[in-house]
């Protein structure tokens, strides 16, 4: 696992319940603020359950892609309590986490 990896893991374990964040961000935070792309692929690579990976979204609110499939990401959002309007957008005004 590389250091910008690592980076992105611990990143993510931040994000609280309830809380979304973005790949832009988490890609600032890891050191490579245009890789959000690169964070995204990582991300999907991942299988460890104590990674939130479902609490990372796109830049405009959008939620993206999950390892696991959509159905799930969005069942695990919502069970946390996010709310994802009609057009599959969560308000990131309420929900998110600023690192």
């Amino acid at each position: 696992m590389t250091s910008f990896e690592k980076k992105i893991f611990q990143t993510a374990r931040k994000i609280p319940k309830g809380k979304v964040t973005t790949y832009k961000t988490v890609a600032i935070k890891a050191g490579r603020a245009k890789s959000w792309r690169a964070v995204g692929n990582t991300l999907n690579k991942n299988n460890d359950p104590k990674i939130p990976c479902h609490r990372i979204i796109r830049n405009n609110g959008e939620v993206g892609g999950y390892n696991k499939g959509m159905e799930v990401k969005l069942k695990k959002l919502k069970r946390e309590g996010v709310k994802i309007d009609r057009s599959g957008r969560i308000d990131l005004k309420k929900f998110l986490f600023k690192l």
